[in-house]
This record gives structure tokens, C-alpha cells and sequence, in this order.
């Protein structure tokens, strides 16, 4: 019976000294004389945002459009031309509703203004080059220019009008 009293009594010992009070020593890291560069915090809440989420509704580019009117009501003839004509010249490198090799049109009109969005499909070449927004948008989409496909300002203005149906 003594042997069991002493061997609780060392237990009971042991399980107070290993749960009592024993502090973590924090471990301190070697410095080679490199300081930790803070990150930057203060970035405009517009430049982090991607070029295909921004809105801007102010410019208007570069290129021969320098106005467009728009009717409240959408010209249902029209934008079934834009259609075709988005079908036919614009679907290697768009898809409506989803990022592709160019970005999706879906809600351009919310984000962009409508001769800003004409200058591009008539002119972007120089857009490209002169354009701060699309220079943005050049480099999200890694750098794959949208190619000339010479299209009418007629046939622009249907593929806006369809856009606007998007």
C-alpha cells in the first residue's frame, strides 16, 4: 500500500509540474541587417480595381466619334444588325456575358461612355497607344490588341445599339 501511495503522490506531482504554469519562450528571429519594407496602404481605391471593372463615363477617346445621342427606347432593328455584325466580326476574341480573349461587353454601357466605346471599335490602334484606359486594358488582357476589323460608323452604331441590350 505504501508503493501505491508513493507512486500516486509521484504522478500527482508530475501532472501538476506539466500542466502548471510553464511560458512559451518566444523564439526571436536572426536579423541580417534587412528591415521589413512596410506595404504600401495607400493605393487609390480606383487603381486597384482591373481597367474591365472601372467605370468612366467621362471619356470619350480618340477616333472620329466625338458624339452619340441615344434614344431612351432601344432600336430593336438596329441592335438585331449589331448582333450580326458582333457574330460576325467579334466573336473570335469576345463572348457577351464572359471574359475571353477581350473582355466581355456585358454592361459596357454602365462602365463607358457611348463614343468612347464607338472610338474603340473604329479606331483601336491609336486608342491602344493614346488612350490611358485602354493602355490599361491592353496590358489586363495581356497585351492582345483588338484588331481593326474596319467596320462602318453605321455598323458600329448597331453593334452599340446591341450592347446596350446585352
Amino acid at each position: 500500500m505504501k508503493t501505491t501511495l508513493k507512486l500516486m503522490t509521484v504522478l500527482f506531482v508530475t501532472l501538476l509540474i506539466s500542466c502548471g504554469g510553464k511560458e512559451e519562450k518566444k523564439k526571436e528571429s536572426i536579423s541580417y541587417g534587412k528591415k521589413e519594407v512596410p506595404a504600401k496602404t495607400d493605393t487609390p481605391k480606383e487603381a486597384a480595381l482591373p481597367a474591365s471593372k472601372r467605370i468612366d463615363l467621362t471619356n470619350k477617346g480618340i477616333g472620329p466619334i466625338t458624339s452619340v445621342k441615344l434614344d431612351a427606347e432601344i432600336d430593336q432593328k438596329m441592335a438585331t444588325e449589331g448582333e450580326e455584325v458582333f457574330k460576325k466580326m467579334c466573336t473570335a476574341c469576345h463572348r457577351p456575358d464572359k471574359k475571353f480573349i477581350g473582355p466581355a461587353p456585358s454592361g459596357i454601357m454602365e462602365r463607358r461612355s457611348a463614343e468612347w466605346i464607338m472610338n474603340m471599335i473604329l479606331n483601336p490602334e491609336e486608342m491602344t497607344q493614346k488612350d490611358p484606359l485602354a493602355k490599361e486594358l491592353l496590358m489586363e488582357f495581356n497585351g492582345s490588341p483588338m484588331a481593326n476589323q474596319n467596320l462602318t460608323e453605321q455598323e458600329a452604331r448597331s453593334v452599340l445599339e446591341y450592347f446596350r441590350t446585352l
